[in-house]
């Protein structure tokens, strides 16, 4: 039997068997307007129905305020300026606690993921720390901080610490032992390892870890801001529930969502430029 009669009757008897060659999967080069376009197409629909709800009585102003009476809410407080401050202080106390947070997730993570003795002496209790929820800590941060900024920048900073910590300490262990060897054998101290090889190798964990920290830094942020807030998005929502404006709630949500949006986009925008090899959303192959 020839070679040629032989594949024949392979592939007759595995299409008897009911199987099929695997089709191969192409990349799919969609042009970045037509992205864009389909990215938009969940958000108008929700913003359709609301519409459409408002419009035939479904949603009343005192169940929920329509898109145009929230676009009106929106020039009355950036008209008086709350709107403005608001949005200085709550961002202002989200970066505060994201930058101590992140940065002692990151130094405890290099720690334990690089040291054995730092993972031997840390790791336990970080892992026990982990797992108490942060709301949890309200009350004794009130107790420690008073009703001041303080507690509000810690607490956020405690929430966003743990995603970073988790994400370094595992980027860091994950990196090429071998290459670690090497470049220690060439006379690099333990600190120039660890910021010329260690670092850049685990570069997507850390950014991976600052993406959760970041958005968690918004979750922190709503409940920090019940802390007896002042001022701040918080405090405007609180203000609003005094008075029922629904308008003003769904603008202070809309807000929220917006800051957490824009914080995962932030970081894809340093994934760019920090890692250009890298596939866009992570995809190399992907179907249409």
């Amino acid at each position: 039997m020839t070679v040629t009669a032989a594949t024949s009757v392979t592939t007759e008897q595995a299409q008897a068997a009911g199987l099929v060659a695997p089709r191969a999967r192409t990349t799919a080069d969609r042009p970045r307007g037509v992205s864009l376009a389909l990215r938009t197409l969940g958000p108008l629909a929700l913003l359709a129905a609301w519409q459409l709800s408002s419009a035939t009585g479904v949603l009343t102003p005192d169940v929920l305020a329509s898109p145009g009476q929230v676009v009106q809410a929106v020039g009355e407080l950036w008209g008086n300026g709350q709107l403005a401050d608001a949005l200085s202080t709550s961002l202002t106390r989200a970066a505060l606690g994201l930058l101590f947070g992140a940065g002692v997730g990151l130094v405890l993570g290099v720690v334990t993921g690089f040291f054995r003795l730092g993972e031997e002496l840390l790791d336990s209790a970080v892992q026990v720390l982990r797992t108490v929820p942060f709301l949890a800590l309200v009350p004794l941060f009130m107790v420690w901080f008073g009703i001041t900024e303080t507690a509000k920048v810690a607490l956020i900073g405690v929430a966003t610490s743990f995603p970073m910590y988790v994400s370094t300490s595992g980027g860091v262990r994950n990196t090429d032992r071998k290459l670690v060897e090497a470049m220690r054998s060439f006379g690099l101290s333990r600190w120039a390892v660890v910021r010329e090889v260690v670092l850049p190798g685990a570069l997507p964990a850390l950014l991976s870890g600052l993406r959760l920290s970041m958005t968690l830094s918004v979750i922190a942020l709503i409940a920090a801001e019940e802390i007896n807030s002042t001022e701040g998005i918080g405090y405007l929502m609180a203000q609003a529930q005094n008075f029922s404006r629904t308008d003003v709630l769904a603008v202070c949500i809309l807000i929220y969502g917006l800051l957490g949006l824009a914080a995962d986009g932030a970081v894809r925008v340093l994934e760019r430029l920090l890692m250009p090899w890298r596939p866009v959303n992570g995809r190399a192959v992907v179907g249409r």
